[in-house]
């Protein structure tokens, strides 16, 4: 590996993949994002200590060699199914925004009070909690979402069952 990969302008190549499955691997996981481009480094993180010492922690990292790469990368592998789990991808110096000042979740009035209230307190009623999940869906259709479409393009698991033990 380069060791002048980890240069700031590098920082934007570099995927963060998350809801992993259990069952994926780091080949696995290596083989799903090849085609996108050239990998130069790769972190699949386990836990260190405890009762699931060894075991996967549910997400990695991948550095292309470019920022075209890893931007493809996300584009074509964000919410893809693996062994039955949507993936999150996405830059690693990017934030993750519960809710973006423009209001994106199309909450008016009262729902995004309740809702902007709720995350300052940290706790919501079940009446907010559902109209929070309600706004999620309506998004959600609006964007063209599909379950069906999802699964179609579901990556088995059936190669990605062993887990190589950690010798380190």
């Amino acid at each position: 590996m380069d060791p002048n990969v980890f240069v700031g302008e590098k920082t934007e190549a570099k995927l963060y993949i998350g809801n992993l499955d259990m069952r994926i691997t780091e080949a696995a996981l290596i083989k799903m994002f090849s085609p996108f481009g050239k990998i130069v480094h790769e972190e699949f993180l386990l836990h260190t200590r405890g009762r699931k010492r060894g075991e996967p922690r549910g997400f990695a990292f991948i550095q292309y060699s470019s920022e075209e790469e890893a931007k493809l990368a996300k584009e074509k592998m964000h919410g893809r199914l693996a062994c039955g789990r949507p993936l999150v991808v996405r830059l690693s110096s990017e934030k993750y925004l519960i809710q973006e000042p423009h209001n994106p979740s199309g909450q008016s009035g009262e729902a995004a009070k309740t809702s902007l209230l709720a995350s300052s307190s940290g706790q919501m009623s079940r009446t907010s909690k559902i109209a929070a999940i309600k706004n999620k869906l309506k998004a959600l259709e609006g964007e063209g979402f599909s379950a069906k479409k999802q699964k179609q393009d579901n990556i088995p698991c059936s190669n990605t069952v062993d887990h190589p033990s950690v010798q380190r």
